[in-house]
């Protein structure tokens, strides 16, 4: 065998010249002979270096999330040099290429001596410098076709390593090549390596964990025996002192568990998989970074306090009024979520009382009710197809004539069905799309429950809706996108990170004056006071205007409201649909609403909604046994003026039925049977009923079989003499 080995070595030897020597003069002509190779500068790499995830930031600029888009690999930000420690430089120059500062990019000495390990003692050695290893990952064709490279294939990976060297700093190619060397699986790059084997950053990596890493670029996928025995030798050389089995250890607790590698930044989780994707690298949205992290604490610690009462789950979303922009958006409570990638914001779920606002604004513009007319709060039954339907209110109670201010503000259910009633069902969902409420079904599948929010909606669909609201009653799309660019809209199942214009942009649903309305009843805090209280979480120090909403069974819990600039909404539940125990709205969400609200004004109160100009009026209602008050009316819907009524003191007065009232007949009770009294204050007085100028009745109390249409309903004394007077209407 030695006599074999000793033939073999004169085989190298030709007039003096070893085979080392003939290996390189063969190698330089051939790499001299032909073309020279053109490579891309070591800017031109940098700049094309492509991370697998991709970053979103806020309205400021600022990193809010880390979404990985690539599935092919796992690669991080490229990592300056300066920014990977030394010992893990060293680690890899020691494992790689010990003479890399001394050659020019090939190293004749290893190839000559690797061409006689090979052909000698047959060993499977390489000679590629770093700077060729780097030549191959820039330039792909460079990649052997078989398992081992060919001459010719050596050859052109030579021609490239010098046409680099001759244009890049050794620190450009180390730092190049610690970017794009593969360590283990999918991981390429010092940054994807450090953090996903060892959580940390590159500059962090000390000598034991430096030589594991050195000692995967050779072989990636090599056995834990192989692996250990390489890093041991490694560190043998750069002498670290690391004792062989602590060094085993290591290794087999970093290598047989799977990789793990979290986002260093997670704000945003439902935005960024909404906005990023593989053509979406990076996108700058109108999210507000500082308001996205106090929101997602809110919505935490609120979860956290709930947990007892059985609520795991909960999401928000903040707009920007004017220009419909995405403050905030959180889709559920993180790690806390029963469901940690389903998003609660555009999740479907029962509206309950938060569609009240829509359906008196309804009626107020088609000057069905206004806001002074008087709902009876009393049991009512409705027949129909399903059997009989008959709605109570939140508290089992019922509070008789209400004003229509009382009944909105303090939600309550039995004067909301009787409002539908007057509305009509089908005008109402018409409302309701137009409002951008999705997949709903036909008026008749809901029912008279349509007044109680019993179909489903979004957090998404109904911030925007009460949005319209805060602009007067005009509708417009929620953008990620800051103005300027294009908009992203979630409308309709808009594509991830797809730009393209609304359907709902700039169209009024509602008139100026029945939404200013309906925001001053939500902004009345002593109107609310009737089931709420007057300190409760939607009362402020600033003008907002607010709803809240249960839907059956308490599965979901509601909070809605805006200021002169901002709607923010927040739902809490269960995203498996169970009951939540004891938790109304203002117990559940309301309170991450005033949170967020308070916040967002911490430096400036909101101001009171304008008044329209024009059509809207501000007259005195009341005087029928109680004190007169101010309330707001679209122009021709006012009452009498206070002053055209009997005033004196003492004088006979009408108690029943009071001014504007609204009265709808039940098409289930046979006609003779449905009766409205006539009530008036006149102890000992002969008085008598005109009823639109027609004397219908006398005494103190009449009972009239209603009729549809519009009434003026008159007392006077047995001389004609007017007492008192009110108007009312019965629809059917």
């Amino acid at each position: 065998m030695i006599l074999l080995r000793s033939s073999r070595l004169k085989l190298y030897g030709i007039g003096g010249i070893t085979g080392l020597s003939l290996c390189g003069l063969v190698l330089a002509f051939y790499v001299f002979a032909g073309r020279p190779v053109t490579v891309p500068s070591f800017a031109k790499v940098r700049e094309s270096y492509t991370k697998s995830d991709a970053i979103l930031r806020d309205r400021g600029g600022i990193v809010i999330h880390e979404l990985r888009v690539d599935l092919k690999g796992r690669s991080l930000e490229w990592v300056p040099l300066s920014k990977i420690s030394p010992p893990c430089v060293a680690a890899v120059l020691q494992s790689e290429d010990r003479r890399f500062y001394a050659h020019r990019g090939v190293d004749v000495r290893a190839i000559g001596h690797a061409f006689f390990q090979n052909q000698v003692f047959r060993a499977k050695r390489g000679a590629s410098t770093l700077t060729m290893q780097l030549a191959s990952m820039i330039d792909k064709r460079l990649k052997p076709e078989s398992r081992r490279r060919t001459w010719q294939e050596k050859v052109r990976q030579v021609k490239a390593a010098l046409a680099i060297e001759r244009t890049w700093s050794k620190e450009e190619i180390l730092e190049a090549y610690l970017n794009l060397v593969s360590f283990r699986g999918e991981l390429q790059g010092i940054a994807s390596a450090a953090r996903g084997l060892f959580n940390k950053e590159p500059e962090g990596l000390d000598h034991m964990e430096s030589v594991i890493l050195a000692a995967l670029i050779r072989a990636p996928a090599a056995n834990i025996s192989t692996i250990a025995q390489r890093a041991d030798l490694l560190s043998k050389a750069l002498k670290t002192g690391i004792q062989q089995d602590q060094l085993k250890a290591r290794i087999e607790e970093t290598l047989l568990r799977p990789y793990s590698m979290k986002p260093r930044v997670a704000l945003a989780p439902h935005a960024a998989h909404l906005l990023l994707d593989a053509a979406h690298r990076e996108v700058q949205c109108t999210i507000d970074g500082a308001l996205q992290a106090l929101a997602t604490d809110l919505l935490r610690e609120q979860l956290t306090l709930l947990k007892a009462q059985n609520v795991n789950d909960g999401a928000l979303i903040v707009v920007e009024n004017r220009t419909g922009e995405i403050r905030a958006y959180v889709g559920n409570g993180g790690l806390q979520s029963s469901a940690l990638w389903v998003d609660g914001v555009r999740a479907k779920r029962q509206a309950g009382s938060t569609l009240k606002p829509f359906l008196y604004a309804l009626a107020i513009d088609t000057h069905v009710i206004t806001a002074a007319s008087l709902i009876n709060d009393s049991p009512v039954e409705v027949t129909t197809a399903r059997g009989i339907y008959k709605p109570d209110n939140y508290d089992n109670t019922f509070k008789g004539p209400v004003p229509v201010r009382t009944a909105l503000a303090s939600s309550l259910n039995v004067p909301a069905v009787r409002v539908l009633m007057l509305a009509g069902i089908d005008d109402f969902m018409g409302k309701l799309r137009e409002l951008g409420f999705s997949d709903l079904r036909d008026g008749e599948y809901y029912g008279f429950s349509l007044a109680l929010g019993t179909l489903d909606v979004s957090l998404f669909e109904l911030t925007n809706a009460y949005r319209t609201l805060a602009n007067g009653g005009t509708m417009g799309s929620l953008t990620f996108i800051p103005s300027g660019n294009l908009p992203v809209s979630l409308h309709k199942g808009a594509t991830k990170g797809a730009a393209q214009a609304s359907d709902l942009r700039k169209k009024r649903i509602f008139s100026r004056e029945a939404s200013f309305i309906i925001s001053h009843i939500l902004s009345d805090r002593e109107a609310r006071s009737l089931t709420f209280g007057y300190e409760n979480p939607l009362s402020t120090r600033f003008w907002v205007a607010a709803k809240t909403g249960t839907s059956k069974d308490m599965r979901d819990n509601w909070c809605i409201g805006f200021s002169d600039q901002y709607t923010v909404g927040v739902w809490v539940g269960n995203f498996s649909g169970t009951s939540m125990w004891n938790v109304s709205g203002v117990s559940g969400a309301a309170p991450i609403w005033h949170g967020i609200m308070a916040y967002l004004h911490r430096n400036r109160p909101g101001a009171p909604q304008p008044v329209p100009q024009g059509r809207l009026v501000h007259a005195e209602v009341g005087g029928n046994g109680g004190p007169a008050k101010q309330e707001w009316f679209i122009k021709g819907t006012e009452p009498l003026s206070i002053e055209a009524r009997p005033a004196a003191r003492g004088r006979p007065r009408i108690l029943y039925p009071p001014q504007d009232l609204f009265i709808a007949l039940d098409p289930d009770i046979p006609f003779p049977q449905q009766k409205v009294f006539f009530e008036a204050s006149a102890p000992g007085r002969q008085v008598a009923w005109v009823l639109n100028n027609e004397v219908v009745g006398k005494d103190n109390l009449y009972g009239w079989s209603p009729i549809a249409g519009t009434y003026t309903l008159k007392l006077v004394d047995h001389e004609n003499h007017l007492l008192d007077q009110v108007s009312f209407t019965v629809k059917e």
